[in-house]
């Protein structure tokens, strides 16, 4: 079966769409992929709906517009591969999150969880022809789990070893981790969400360069700062990283305001993006080290996201794990920056099977449910 996914994450920097080959889970085949930014006006758009007081209308109408840019995108892409968009037989769409809590909330004197993201699956389906699968993080909040992190499904089918204990680790805008015993079974895999991953180094960039920049390329900015070990204390000292798995962070914890209590400080531009790539770096060592260690070894970390790509993070990381073999996920036949774009391919094929593909033992659910919604072409 051939299946598109398209996924839009928490760095808002654009659209990831991956065409894949799936004869059966254990040998598929990535096609093709490719990465399309956000224009300025559509990410600027959805980040004043990402957590924020906004207008139902603009919610609405980028819930409208988005599937057409994702249409747009596999088309692209279906073009400049030469693959004909018809031989693809469905669609998995994961939409952009612009807001999850998964803690519950009172509203109406009632408490409940919830997460929302936007982007339609029927506008995608009536576009392209194609059936699509979207909309999956509700069906397992509504089975008592978090909704996230839902890739780890994946990282068990395209990383799991007999012999060797591995940690696959996306570096997005929040920056999450599977952990995946020598020989595991599902029900021995956990994830999480560690913290931040470049989401606050991207605000900082954007706030020193006035929006000429939107992520720190090849680690420039923190490379000539120098961290601050004081602000760093404080940053590190919340609650959630000691906070045992199954959680989730998200923009809610790590947007505007928690950048302007960086800003407070008054360091300079550099400094902030070097102490914020040291607190990404760290949270996700001592996460590693509280929470995955005690239970299996750690002998290799499957690195992908665009963090993969700068140095200094990865610099970091080798540094605060000695003895793990460190390597992208291209090392594994999986580009880093195509790999939830190939997740949540994956995910829709199971839907599609009426397979369910949550991990309770990642998500906290209850049980293993369908996830997603069908819209039909």
């Amino acid at each position: 079966m051939r299946v598109a996914g398209i996924m839009t994450g928490t760095s808002l920097d654009g659209i990831d769409v991956a065409i894949v080959d799936i004869p059966r889970l254990s040998a598929l085949k990535v096609v093709a992929h490719t990465t399309i930014p956000y224009s300025k006006p559509v990410r600027e758009a959805i980040l004043a709906v990402s957590n924020r007081d906004c207008h139902t209308a603009e919610i609405s109408r980028l819930h409208f517009l988005l599937p057409e840019l994702y249409a747009t995108a596999l088309r692209d892409l279906c073009l400049r591969e030469e693959i004909p968009l018809d031989s693809i037989e469905l669609i998995g769409s994961h939409g952009q999150t612009i807001f999850h809590e998964d803690t519950p909330a009172e509203v109406a004197k009632q408490k409940v969880a919830s997460t929302l993201q936007i982007g339609d699956g029927s506008v995608l389906a009536d576009r392209t022809g194609i059936p699509v699968v979207s909309d999956f993080r509700p069906r397992d909040m509504a089975a008592g789990g978090k909704g996230a992190p839902l890739v780890p499904y994946a990282d068990y089918l395209l990383f799991r070893d007999r012999k060797r204990g591995r940690v696959t680790l996306n570096i997005g805008g929040i920056a999450n981790v599977t952990a995946i015993p020598p020989s595991a079974a599902p029900d021995q895999v956990i994830a999480f969400d560690t913290g931040p991953g470049n989401m606050v180094m991207d605000q900082l960039v954007s706030h020193a360069t006035g929006g000429k920049l939107t992520y720190d390329r090849d680690g420039k900015f923190s490379r000539r700062g120098k961290a601050s070990r004081e602000l760093l204390a404080r940053l590190m000292d919340d609650p959630y990283y000691m906070q045992r798995p199954p959680k989730t962070a998200g923009r809610e914890q790590y947007g505007s305001e928690f950048v302007e209590t960086m800003l407070a400080s008054g360091l300079p531009p550099e400094d902030l993006v070097a102490t914020a790539a040291l607190l990404t770096a760290s949270t996700i060592a001592s996460a590693i080290g509280k929470f995955v260690r005690p239970r299996q070894p750690v002998d290799d970390l499957i690195v992908s996201g665009g963090g993969a790509r700068n140095p200094v993070l990865m610099d970091e990381l080798r540094v605060m794990l000695p003895g793990v073999e460190l390597e992208h996920s291209g090392k594994y036949g999986i580009d880093g920056d195509a790999k939830e774009a190939v997740a949540f391919a994956i995910l829709a094929h199971e839907t599609w099977r009426r397979r369910p593909s949550n991990l309770p033992s990642a998500t906290g659910a209850r049980r293993g449910v369908i996830l997603g919604k069908v819209s039909f072409a």
